[in-house]
């Protein structure tokens, strides 16, 4: 481009962000700077969610401490990161400290890294902000259940399930879609209605036979039912985008790209599995999420294991 604006280096630096590429982020906006360009909230907004999801604290705190008067979305993006990176107690001190009060994200992201760093006192602080803030939104219920459910804790499971009930909040159901032959293909967990639903099943036969061998071991802590290994299993094995990736392998061309779009934050055995298929297959394998993308290659994601 002969000139370039705030806008044009925001798109990049936001690409960035989704796709976790936080050292490129912070590198653009140094070249911002010395262009004479002001970075502006959405600038500074974009590079902090980079530094999250690639883990870079000291880059994020720098940036974070540059800015004169952050607002409430600075500091969503702060907790989120020390969130990520364990520092959870860091960013309950943070959450104590900011001049205005706490929207919905910000309590989201500490709930989150509670689940994934197991803090059930930190989780249950911030579920309950949560539930005075969205008392209709169930992936807080679902995600405070699964931090119960990765501990054992059914009761907390079931109590958690009683109150969505009593609340009449329903969960959402996980979706994934593959586009094929000018229309789009959706999925659900252990979905059977696709036309093509043996050969599917036949595929992630074998694409399960393969990640076996190659010493794959299904990660069960997102089943919410006190239910035996086995079922656990074969639950997670049928989850919305493994069936769309079994189906994408079905339809497409050796080496060629595999692209899905999921409505729900993959899971952590979908990840591992998605990256064992990347790397036995032989491709590169793109997945949206709620929250951003993933490019599978080679065994290894662009996130780098950190969503």
């Amino acid at each position: 481009m002969k000139t370039r604006d705030v806008i044009s280096y925001n798109t990049l630096i936001t690409g960035f962000a989704a796709y976790g590429h936080g050292l490129e982020a912070v590198e653009l906006m140094c070249k911002m700077e010395e262009e004479s360009i002001e970075p502006d909230r959405i600038t500074l907004i974009g590079v902090l969610t980079a530094c999250s999801h690639a883990g870079l604290l000291e880059e994020g705190k720098k940036v974070f401490e540059s800015i004169k008067a952050p607002e409430t979305d600075h500091y969503a993006c702060m907790v989120d990161l020390l969130g990520r990176v364990g520092k959870l107690d860091e960013a309950k001190s943070l959450i104590e400290e900011m001049p205005m009060h706490p929207h919905a994200g910000i309590y989201g992201s500490l709930l989150n890294a509670s689940r994934v760093h197991k803090r059930v006192d930190l989780g249950e602080l911030a579920a309950n902000k949560l539930f005075e803030i969205e008392p209709e939104n169930s992936g807080n219920y679902v995600l405070l259940s699964n931090l119960y459910a990765s501990l054992g804790r059914w009761e907390d499971v079931n109590r958690v399930r009683g109150a969505m009930r009593k609340g009449g909040v329903k969960k959402t159901t996980g979706w994934s879609w593959v586009e094929y032959g000018g229309k789009m293909h959706k999925f659900i967990v252990g979905d059977q209605s696709h036309e093509r639903s043996e050969d599917i099943y036949r595929i992630l036969a074998e694409m399960k036979k393969k990640m076996r061998i190659s010493g794959y071991i299904a990660d069960k802590s997102c089943v919410l039912r006190d239910v035996e290994e086995e079922e656990k299993e074969d639950m997670v094995s049928t989850h919305s985008e493994k069936l769309a990736i079994a189906f994408a392998l079905l339809v497409s061309e050796a080496g060629e790209v595999i692209r899905v779009v999921k409505n729900l934050r993959v899971c952590w055995d979908c990840h591992l599995a998605i990256k064992m298929v990347s790397m036995l297959e032989g491709r590169e394998i793109i997945v949206r999420d709620n929250n951003r993308f993933h490019c599978f290659n080679n065994g290894v994601c662009s996130c780098k294991d950190n969503w």
